[in-house]
């Protein structure tokens, strides 16, 4: 294992699910820790702070999204949730918590590799560049401009906004409740329908096909993620 391996730190306590990751992440190149409750898992995390956590919503002595809320305090560090089937709730509350994104189990271990590698890509902080370019769409954050093909697209101030949030957060999950409070403002966050009609729009304008999204991929009953398509 090279020195500079990205360091993984697993945190679940299936003895099953924590081999196969530890096989699977070390076979991709990583090098790979774990911790088997929240307790352990934030002694670590303080100590020697890796460069992702993988992260179980469920421990013996706590819940994932405890764990996000304090990394959060603290740290950008880049959380992907392995979440259960069923425990859409626990997951939308770990993605607005912090988790960056998230895995259901069982997972295909192309998936969870994919999505670890995005999470390490975008671990520099895209909110800082003034122009974040996505396939064929710049976005401009100074002076409030979207471009595809080098063409002017027209959007609403609300529009932008929506789209803003989005591309700072490129290819990662942005919940429904995130896009409302960081748009609208923090007495909202149950007002979906407000971005069903936005999001709408937004696709109108900068899809090749609206009727097939390829940049605002909708992710059921929790939110949306700006993606490149070539990605």
């Amino acid at each position: 294992m090279s020195a500079t391996a990205p360091r993984v730190l697993v945190v679940d306590d299936e003895p099953q699910i924590v081999r196969g990751l530890k096989i699977l992440l070390r076979s991709a190149g990583y090098a790979v820790e774990a911790a088997e409750t929240k307790a352990d898992a934030l002694t670590q995390l303080v100590s020697r702070p890796p460069d992702a956590l993988v992260l179980d919503l469920v421990l013996p002595d706590g819940r994932g999204v405890e764990i996000c809320e304090e990394v959060r305090r603290w740290s950008r560090l880049p959380i992907l949730v392995l979440s259960a089937v069923g425990d859409e709730r626990e997951k939308v509350r770990a993605l607005d918590a912090g988790a960056d994104d998230y895995v259901t189990k069982p997972f295909g271990t192309d998936e969870l590799l994919a999505r670890l590698r995005a999470l390490l890509r975008r671990s520099v902080d895209v909110a800082g560049s003034p122009r974040i370019a996505i396939g064929e769409l710049v976005i401009d954050l100074a002076d409030r401009m979207v471009t595809r093909d080098a063409a002017h697209i027209h959007l609403t101030p609300i529009e932008f906004d929506l789209l803003r949030v989005l591309a700072q957060h490129q290819g990662r999950l942005v919940t429904h409740r995130q896009l409302l409070r960081e748009v609208w403002g923090p007495e909202y966050g149950a007002e979906t329908h407000y971005l069903r009609v936005h999001v709408a729009h937004i696709r109108a304008k900068l899809e090749p096909d609206p009727s097939r999204p390829q940049y605002v991929i909708t992710e059921p009953g929790v939110g949306y993620r700006l993606r490149d398509p070539a990605a």
